[in-house]
Order: C-alpha cells, then sequence, then structure tokens
C-alpha cells in the first residue's frame, strides 16, 4: 500500500468515511425532531408501547425472550432452555441434557440487543465459564445449522386482514480465505470491516487465529448474523414477492398481537424459505427494530433517514390505532423506569460482552 491507502485503512478514518460504524447518537440526533413531532400526534413520548401489546414496552426497550418465545409457534423457532440467577452450571448442563441440546450451543441474555453478550457454547466447559461470567438471567438455545439468515421487516396496521414486508436485510458473516501463507490475524488486518471489530475476534479466538489456512479454504470468523459482530448486511429488500409476503404474513399472525417489528431468520434456500420450509426464527423484535437493510454499505445517510422515518411513522399510526382498541401507551413515570432500567441492564450487558 502507498502512504494514503495505508492512511485510509486505518479505523479512524474506515469509521469517519463510512457511516454504518457510526453511533447511534451520530445517525440519529438529526431527526429526532421527527420523532418528537409523531410524539405531539399521539399525544405520548412512550406511544410504542401500543405497537405489540403482547410484549413489554411493545418491544421497544427490556423486552424479555422468556416472555417473548412462547408467542411464536414451537415448531418455528429453535429448542430453548430459561435461566434464572443465580444458577450452579451443573444444574444448567444436568437441564440442557433433559431437554436433549446437544452442542454446539447458543448462550444470549435474557434482555438485550446487538449481539451483546451472545456466545457459541461449543462444549461443557464453555457452559461452564458463561454461567460463571452471567451478570443477566439467560438462555441456551440449540444452534440452527442453517448456512444463511436474513432479517425480515414486518408492519400490520390493526385495522388490516394482512400485514407487508417493509424491508429484508440479507447477512453475511465474517469469513476469510486462506492463501496458504498469511495466517487469519494477517489476513483480517488487509480488510477494512473487519479491522473495525478485531478486539472482538481476538477475544473469541485468541491464539486460533494465528492458523495458516490452506489456500482457498473459507473459516467464519465470527457466526453471529449482527452487525456489531461484524456481519456485513446487504438490502435484499427487492426479494419481496406474493409468496413470501403471503408466508411472512401467516407466521406473524399466529403471534398473537404482533403488528411491528423484524424477525431474524436462519434458512436453508431462499425458494424453501419463500414456501415456509427449512427455517427457523432465531429472535423477534418489536417497536424498537431497526430496519437494518439501511446498513447495506451501498446507501447513504439519506437513505438511512428516509427509510427510519418510514418506520417511525408507520409505528405511530399502528400505536395509535391500537391505543384506540384500548391498549395503553406507557405512563411518564413507566417511561422513565423504562429507560433507567435500560441503562442497567446495558451496564451489565457490557461486562458479559467480549
Amino acid at each position: 500500500m502507498n502512504f494514503f491507502q495505508q492512511l485510509f485503512h486505518r479505523p479512524f478514518f474506515i469509521r469517519l468515511f463510512n457511516w454504518e460504524y457510526w453511533s447511534f447518537a451520530a445517525v440519529y440526533t438529526w431527526i429526532y425532531p421527527v420523532w418528537f413531532l409523531l410524539c405531539l400526534r399521539a399525544r405520548s413520548f412512550f406511544f410504542f408501547a401500543a405497537a405489540n401489546p403482547r410484549i413489554r414496552n411493545g418491544g421497544f426497550l427490556n423486552e424479555s425472550k422468556k416472555e417473548i418465545v412462547p408467542l411464536i409457534p414451537e415448531a418455528l423457532h429453535p429448542r430453548t432452555a430459561f435461566f434464572t440467577l443465580p444458577c450452579n452450571a451443573e444444574l444448567v448442563l444436568s437441564e440442557l441434557q433433559r431437554k436433549g441440546l446437544h452442542f454446539p450451543l447458543m448462550g444470549k441474555p435474557d434482555v438485550g440487543g446487538r449481539g451483546r453478550g451472545v456466545k457459541v457454547l461449543k462444549d461443557e466447559n464453555d457452559v461452564r465459564e458463561y454461567v460463571s461470567s452471567a451478570f443477566l438471567d439467560f438462555h441456551i438455545q440449540e444452534y440452527i445449522p442453517y448456512k444463511n439468515e436474513v432479517g425480515i421487516f414486518y408492519c400490520r396496521y390493526p385495522s388490516q386482514e394482512r400485514g407487508s414486508i417493509t424491508g429484508i436485510v440479507e447477512k453475511e458473516f465474517m469469513t476469510v480465505t486462506g492463501d496458504g501463507k498469511s495466517n487469519m490475524r494477517e489476513l483480517l488486518s488487509r480488510n477494512k470491516r473487519a479491522l473495525m471489530y478485531m478486539g472482538s475476534f481476538e477475544n473469541l479466538h485468541g491464539g486460533f487465529l494465528d492458523k495458516v489456512l490452506p489456500a482457498g479454504e473459507q473459516q467464519v470468523i465470527s457466526p453471529f448474523g449482527n452487525h456489531a459482530r461484524g456481519a456485513r448486511f446487504i438490502d435484499a429488500t427487492h426479494r419481496v414477492d406474493e409468496e413470501l409476503t403471503a408466508t411472512i404474513d401467516a407466521i406473524c399472525r399466529q403471534i398473537p398481537d404482533f403488528y411491528y417489528g423484524r424477525l431474524d431468520v436462519r434458512y436453508q434456500s431462499w425458494e424453501e424459505l419463500k414456501a415456509g420450509k427449512h427455517f427457523a426464527i432465531i429472535e423477534v423484535n418489536g417497536a424498537g427494530s431497526e430496519p437494518t437493510h439501511i446498513y447495506d454499505p451501498k446507501h447513504s445517510l439519506f437513505f438511512a433517514w428516509k427509510e427510519i422515518v418510514r418506520h417511525w411513522i408507520i409505528l405511530n399510526r399502528i400505536s395509535r390505532q391500537n391505543k384506540k382498541k384500548g391498549h395503553q401507551y406507557l405512563s411518564l413515570r413507566e417511561g422513565i423506569a423504562m429507560f433507567r432500567e435500560n441503562k442497567m441492564w446495558s451496564e451489565k450487558l457490557a461486562a458479559m460482552t467480549d
């Protein structure tokens, strides 16, 4: 690399010229006036709580996976075991065996987002370590082996019989391809996206990154379909069609009072997913969901703002319609308590995150 190539290959400049790496505040502050106008229209700062009445806070913050999973048809989500702190690692292992869960498994905090506190558990020692380091109630679920992951944003107005898909994001896991000479750490250092997450990869793999892969061999570095864990998000909204919409609408209508949010889905092939076969819903996100297709590197910040505002307007309309049906917004006291609780959870999650 020449001097300028080396200069712009540094994390500071990568972040500066690629808004997808900016902080939440840096992206959202500019459009907060729109949010306040929507609050005025609903006559509440916490209107979003009515969007999905069966989910705590509408799924905006602090929603419990333990409360959401039972709402999803059992055949459509991974088998899961929930645990409340304090708990004993040996009892956890015994419960996993009783439920027939086999390694590898996924450990996740009961409350959280953006991949914080999520870990792959390869063996019993990983489970013991995860339990000993847990600061929050957590769950352990079977690992879904399907190689593809997608986020599908779904919206349905309470006054309408059928919902729609407003965005699709495909998730490309962080992967390196060996050249027979360089170790994985060196290969990652040549990738601008990988540079932004090297600390996480070091914590996840340690000395394993010293391995030299044979030429052409691929290794998944981060198996998490999360932007904050290195996955590349690709806008696939153009794939929406009548068959997929009918399949997703049928699924979402089986989730009681679910009107707005994003399904994170692992699947075997696109045609099978459209037909409702060989897939698993690994997570349901509610009112706090982002239309994550905005993070496709090809999109500008202006595109992102347009899509965020579009979804805010839909959220506002759904919430107001549910309010008319008798579902309540949060009170001022409840809303303030929600944000205080979220701060506490965030601090605990930081301690669990790589």
